[in-house]
């Protein structure tokens, strides 16, 4: 895997385990607002070659 494809498939998997540990009842929600933030604007560029407007054309117009 190429370094800006580890790095964002990284990011996207920190953001996930946050989305997840939000939703437990003993979170700490100053933690929340103070890493979801920050974690998200760290966020690289997507890796090139992976544009979804250039997936399959779907039935209905998708």
């Amino acid at each position: 895997m190429c370094e800006d494809c580890a790095d964002f498939a990284r990011t996207v998997a920190l953001l996930a385990d946050l989305a997840l540990y939000s939703d437990r009842h003993d979170c700490d929600d100053a933690f929340i607002i103070t890493v979801a933030p920050a974690l998200a604007a760290s966020l690289p560029e997507p890796p090139t070659g992976n544009d979804p407007a250039d997936g399959p054309d779907y039935l209905g117009g998708w």
